[in-house]
């Protein structure tokens, strides 16, 4: 039996703050204290719990890509379900965007998404914006996401992130835009329809 095996995942936060502590996709296994948590090489982020104006832009974000891949070989998923990024590798981070597509389903397992979705979708909470502007932003470009759309419910704005050349060239658009989706030709959404 392992050490962590008797432990919840707060003394196991509280532990990595102290140590500085680095887990895996096996110890977040482990946790089930119902604490929402991501891993980012090994270190753990709590995360916020969504309000209503989450859960909307969520919902009608999800509604609009649902129907345009409707009888296509891409498929949008929504939270939570883990992201494993590195699961070839050290295996040490795992995310839960709120919203992704993925067009190659070799990377689905039975619990998991074992790699990068081809596009994540973040909507911002006022205790995570920075983490998802900064922390997963760098993350994201890292794993080689194509593309990276940040939310904004509160200010009714959106920056789109699109790799190219190892970097994300950015794009901003606001309330009642139109936005295109690099990776799915012909997809536009509506943000009359989204806020």
């Amino acid at each position: 039996m392992n050490e962590n095996d008797n432990i919840t995942g707060l003394e196991v936060e509280e532990a990595q703050s102290a140590y500085d502590i680095r887990y895996s996709y096996t110890d977040y296994l482990k946790w089930d204290d119902g604490v929402r948590r991501e891993l980012i090489d090994g270190k753990i982020y709590l995360m916020a719990g969504p309000n209503w104006r989450h859960q909307k832009v969520s919902g009608n974000l999800y509604e609009q890509f649902k129907a345009f891949l409707k009888g296509k070989e891409c498929e949008v998923y929504y939270a939570p379900l883990d992201v494993r990024l590195n699961a070839d590798t050290l295996d040490n981070t795992v995310v839960q965007p709120d919203l992704m597509i993925i067009c190659d389903n070799s990377i689905l397992d039975e619990e998991s998404i074992k790699g990068a979705p081809d596009m994540v979708v973040e909507i911002l909470s006022p205790s995570t914006a920075d983490y998802d502007r900064t922390t997963k932003f760098n993350m994201y470009l890292q794993a080689g996401i194509k593309e990276y759309w940040i939310v904004d419910p509160v200010t009714q704005s959106l920056v789109v992130n699109i790799l190219a050349n190892n970097r994300y060239i950015t794009h901003v658009y606001v309330n009642k835009e139109t936005v295109p989706v690099h990776i799915l030709e012909g997809c536009v959404i509506d943000l009359s329809e989204v806020f």
